[in-house]
């Protein structure tokens, strides 16, 4: 087909790639004058209604997602009677080719480049479509050094009408599949993620987290195996972004992070670490004990036996439960006003706030080892006030604090902000800042949190939020976060 002219417009050069349903040719826009990228489907999938379909979704997929870090898709059209999509033309190379020449990346090379990927991901997922085939070969490096996700090939749409590709249909490439898309289940976003922690992990270590003779080979691990760590093949890797690669790739698609945005994030917060404080290889024995956080259910109330208890003890334990209510209410927004009658209506005070949904997006630990249980940052926004986020257990708590970053996934101005604890007596502030890895500056005063506290919020609108723990007696649990505007 070289030399051919597609649509009386588009000539073709050479090929620059071919794959299993398409072949990607470089070509000539005659019109504009310019070098653009066409994928033509193969002959023997013209006739298959199914591929053809699934081609022009790819074309309807990219057209939604005018993004730096996706790939552009100009046209789409036939010719003699083979489906073609035009692309821009991306001079460089793929993240695989990359890697078969250098090896393992930097630390901060290679959240670089995936901190762009999950971008273009995050705004693909925001506009309702799921990538489905992230792999190295599918990210393209311009000559400037952007990332640009490409190969929406086998994209769908999220929403559960779209019944084309349903579940039971494995696609992808093996070394990346997530475990549900591996078992023929249905996939989200959170696939996705899986699927860049796989690319994040070969950046680093060179080579993928799992390898076999056949595609199912590799499946089945992806599905039974546990994620290696990280630092086992490169010690100099933190143990934050560890966590981070090993909560992206968790088993269960809810133990990963509740949105990319908050993959995003993790990733901005860990790069900051890589530049500003590198993890030696080895640690000095000091006598602590390192926790590294993995992946798995955020920690539950130990369950106690039951037992008799005399009655000035029950009737605390009376007061208690009416304290557990009160609380119970707040967290489902009914405030102490529903054990009064006065709340529900129009004319009852505070009826102008707003509630904005905050999700927990990380831990903040800058002056101590950049690690602060991130495996349970979720369980601070996940609805549930028997799951907790918590610090580490401390001794004697001699830093300036730690905290956890919430994000409200834009700018917005709170006027209060309620922590639930069960472990009062800590001591807090609220920061702010537009960035989740730094800059936070107060909002609110220094008070002591009971169960619960709300801090009073004022100067300016921010996206994120950081509960800042200046003093505790051995740690701390924030066990949920409400907020009004």
């Amino acid at each position: 087909m070289i030399g051919q002219l597609l649509a009386g417009r588009y000539e073709l050069q050479d090929v620059a790639g071919s794959g299993g349903m398409s072949s990607v040719y470089r070509a000539r826009d005659t019109v504009l004058e310019r070098t653009v990228a066409i994928k033509i489907l193969h002959d023997h999938f013209s006739d298959d209604p199914a591929y053809v379909e699934r081609f022009r979704r790819e074309a309807r997929a990219l057209a939604q997602l005018n993004h730096p870090n996706v790939v552009t898709v100009i046209d789409r059209g036939q010719f003699e009677g083979r489906q073609f999509i035009v692309f821009e033309h991306v001079e460089g190379e793929n993240l695989k080719q990359l890697i078969e020449r250098e090896g393992q990346l930097p630390v901060d090379r290679a959240l670089a480049l995936v901190q762009q990927v999950a971008r273009g991901l995050a705004f693909a997922h925001d506009h309702g479509v799921v990538h489905r085939d992230v792999n190295p070969r599918n990210v393209l490096i311009d000559e400037d050094g952007v990332a640009k996700v490409t190969d929406f090939g086998i994209a769908r749409s999220l929403e559960p009408a779209d019944g084309l590709t349903e579940t039971g249909t494995l696609l992808g490439t093996s070394e990346y599949v997530s475990p549900e898309q591996a078992s023929g289940a249905r996939v989200d976003e959170r696939s996705d993620q899986y699927s860049l922690a796989a690319v994040l992990y070969e950046l680093l270590t060179g080579a993928p987290p799992f390898t076999g003779d056949n595609f199912m080979a590799v499946a089945m691990k992806h599905i039974q195996q546990p994620v290696p760590s990280v630092r086992e093949a490169r010690p100099d890797v933190s143990p934050r972004l560890d966590a981070i690669i090993a909560r992206a790739m968790a088993k269960r698609p809810e133990d990963r992070f509740p949105s990319t945005e908050a993959m995003v994030a993790a990733l901005e917060a860990a790069r900051v670490g890589t530049d500003s404080k590198p993890v030696p290889a080895t640690r000095p024995d000091d006598g602590a004990t390192e926790s590294i956080p993995v992946p798995g259910p955020v920690p539950q109330p130990i369950q106690r036996s039951r037992r008799r208890f005399p009655l000035p003890i029950l009737i605390g334990l009376i007061g208690v439960g009416a304290a557990a209510l009160v609380l119970a209410l707040i967290i489902a927004g009914r405030g102490t006003d529903s054990l009064t009658g006065n709340g529900g209506g129009d004319g009852g005070s505070g009826g102008s706030a707003e509630r904005v949904r905050l999700v927990a997006v990380s831990d903040f630990d800058p002056d101590g080892d950049d690690s602060e249980h991130l495996e349970t940052v979720p369980a601070a926004t996940d609805g549930d006030p028997g799951t907790y986020w918590t610090t580490e257990t401390y001794s004697s708590f001699d830093k300036a604090g730690v905290g956890i970053v919430l994000d409200a996934r834009s700018e917005v101005e709170l006027s209060e902000l309620t922590v639930i604890t069960d472990t009062p007596g800590f001591t807090a502030v609220i920061e702010a800042s537009n960035r989740p890895d730094g800059g936070f500056k107060t909002v609110s005063d220094s008070q002591a949190v009971e169960a619960p506290t709300a801090f009073d919020l004022e100067g300016g609108s921010y996206r994120y939020y950081l509960i800042w723990i200046t003093s505790l007696e051995s740690r701390a649990h924030i066990d949920e976060v409400r907020a009004k505007s």
